[in-house]
């Protein structure tokens, strides 16, 4: 996602729902000025402890001025919203005109592979969940309802339209690992 949305050296880019900050990392390394935004604090001091620049807020009500960004990427952030186009009318509303929106959400895979995928989040993550620790079997039973719950609400072609209805174009939707996950982009004209 990060190549896709073809950040330079010095483009100022916001991280929606940064976590830990994996793509916030990523976004540095490829030269970008990121900003690292979460609504959780614990989550979020995790990246600033190891360098990041962050922010506690949430997607819904960005803290920056219209066009402020050259980019905004986000990981695994539309499950969590009370409004996708609210969310996304949001996060186009910061990016400048030309700049570019780049997102990384689990799939559901079709065919063969949909049965083994139930398999895979509904017996396996609990169970390795469950041997790790009370809170990772809680992740591990989470994930598997949660991805599906979204993919009936959101499949991609709604999930695309929401986007083009916040204001974007030249949206890409590219399903990867058999359908275990999706890379959206697009552009702000």
């Amino acid at each position: 996602m990060v190549g896709d949305i073809s950040v330079e050296t010095g483009d100022r880019v916001l991280d929606v729902a940064a976590g830990t900050g994996s793509i916030t990392r990523r976004l540095a390394a490829a030269g970008a000025e990121v900003v690292s935004l979460d609504q959780s604090y614990e989550m979020l001091a995790r990246a600033v402890e190891r360098g990041a620049a962050g922010i506690v807020a949430t997607a819904e009500q960005l803290p920056f001025a219209d066009g402020e960004f050259d980019a905004v990427t986000f990981g695994y952030l539309l499950r969590y919203v009370d409004s996708v186009p609210g969310a996304m009318t949001e996060i186009t509303r910061v990016v400048r005109p030309g700049g570019r929106v780049g997102m990384v959400e689990f799939g559901r895979p079709s065919g063969i592979w949909r049965p083994l995928w139930w398999g895979f989040t509904r017996i396996i993550l609990p169970v390795a969940g469950w041997m790790i620790s009370r809170p990772w079997r809680d992740v591990g039973s989470f994930l598997g309802p949660s991805i599906d719950a979204f993919a009936d609400r959101w499949p991609p072609p709604r999930l695309a339209a929401a986007w083009e209805e916040a204001g974007l174009i030249d949206i890409t939707v590219v399903r990867m690992s058999l359908g275990g996950g999706l890379v959206v982009t697009a552009t702000k004209p």
